[in-house]
């Protein structure tokens, strides 16, 4: 019997109340969607305007052609990566917390599926507070109760599930590439497009390296690019699953960060060391009201898709960890998310760009080499409820990736961590024996 088969036999075997989010068991085939609906789940996901920000702040720390090479090699990496992932979830139609499961143990899959549910919650709040500052800064409204109203918004759209995701990625790409387009008009008026190839970059003394850079790129998405199971089990197979990937990475991912790159580039931004490719204030102040509308629908579509996609990633793991219902998750994280955004926590960006640069890239890599690279070793391996080599292998991992960080700077800890951590697991695993015992 395949995966998927197996996959699908389980399911039918379960509780006929099982929710239709498939919380814990794997998406039957008589559930799976088509390769448009996936792909629009994942296409209205990267190109959002936070992922504008690390486009234009490469740029403007290394100058255009260096900017560009690290975006490039960043989503190359982050294309692979994710394309594997996404490859198992779609012939197995597993999540996330049961692809954990398989390779950290019943047990232990818990320790990798509750960090990474929490960090993209704490995205999910990063993205909402942002909502609320761009709007302030654009309208003088009140910051905190803007984002406690599109925080409600948000988990609204959550609530209904992965269809919701995939219409609201339906909107947000196109509605992207249309903001897009009206601020480059608009700067065209003071910028200088024909000096986008020649940009050196900003003079600043901590400018930083390319290994950097190809970091700050890559842990943009390195959680959900993880995660992406919860998304592509939903392909009716693999291929499909790759296909839907291919959207965001690299399509969706370079078109958001090169746009915030090439505004860099023409001078189009103000401080762009600090605001990165954010170029929500061009479309501001023109005096224009159907530009002052579009751009509240832009901001509150464009970044309710990250939010809603991310709170959708919390929900389902904690769900599985909890083994209660996703849209209850969605409440109560929602509203947890919410509070901390009002707190102020999205002006923590960079911090949550290091942590997820040295801790994420390390655990996807060990999830890889022991359901890809040694899948035909492991079949029919018996469950344990901790699978140390595996829990071992991310530690590793992880600590390369942070000394990395420290000592050498000039290469990227997410690429170290990612090596090292698959190298890791590979060696330990070498001293396992093919068939381990239950304990």
């Amino acid at each position: 019997m395949t995966e998927s088969a197996a996959g699908t036999a389980a399911a039918t075997a379960s509780d006929a109340s099982a929710s239709d989010e498939f919380e814990r068991e794997p998406v039957p085939e008589s559930h799976r969607k088509s390769l448009f609906t996936v792909s629009a789940v994942w296409f209205g996901f990267p190109m959002i305007l936070t992922n504008a920000v690390p486009g234009g702040l490469v740029v403007a720390m290394l100058g255009f052609w260096q900017g560009v090479g690290a975006i490039l090699v960043a989503n190359a990496i982050m294309f692979v990566y994710v394309s594997l992932l996404s490859w198992r979830a779609g012939r197995t139609g597993k999540s996330f917390s049961l692809q954990a499961i398989e390779t950290f143990g019943t047990a232990g899959y818990a320790i990798a599926s509750g960090f990474l549910s929490t960090v993209v919650v704490g995205w999910f709040a990063f993205n909402t507070g942002a909502t609320g500052a761009t709007l302030s800064e654009a309208f003088g409204w009140n910051e905190m109760l803007v984002a406690a109203v599109a925080g409600v918004v948000f988990i609204a759209v959550t609530y209904l599930g992965i269809r919701a995701l995939s219409v609201l990625g339906t909107i947000a790409a196109p509605l992207f590439i249309f903001a897009v387009i009206v601020a480059v008009v608009i700067a065209s008026q003071t910028a200088d497009f024909s000096a986008v190839l020649s940009y050196g970059g900003e003079k600043v003394n901590d400018a930083m390296t390319f290994g950097v850079a190809v970091t700050a790129i890559m842990a943009t998405f390195a959680d959900s690019g993880t995660m992406t199971a919860d998304f592509t089990r939903w392909a009716r197979n693999g291929k499909e699953a790759v296909l839907a990937t291919v959207t965001a990475f690299p399509i969706a991912s370079l078109v958001a960060q090169l746009s915030g790159g090439v505004l860099v580039a023409a001078g189009a931004i103000a401080l762009p060391a600090v605001n990165g490719g954010n170029f929500a204030p061009i479309l501001t102040g023109t005096g224009n009201p159907l530009l002052n509308v579009f751009l509240l629908l832009f901001v509150v579509i464009n970044l309710g898709s990250v939010c809603t996609h991310c709170l959708y990633n919390g929900a389902l793991g904690w769900s599985h960890l909890t083994r209660s219902k996703m849209r209850l998750l969605t409440l109560i994280l929602g509203v947890i998310g919410v509070i901390v955004a009002v707190l102020g926590a999205w002006q923590f960006f960079a911090n949550w760009l290091a942590l997820l640069g040295v801790l994420v890239p390390p655990l996807g890599a060990v999830l890889i080499a022991d359901q890809i690279i040694l899948a035909r070793r492991n079949a029919g391996r018996p469950e344990k409820r901790f699978r140390v080599s595996a829990l071992i292998a991310w530690a590793i991992g992880a600590g390369f990736a942070l000394i990395s960080h420290f000592f050498a700077p000039a290469l990227s800890d997410a690429v170290v961590g990612l090596v090292v951590g698959c190298l890791a697991y590979l060696a330990l695993e070498q001293f396992t024996p093919k068939k381990e015992i239950t304990r």
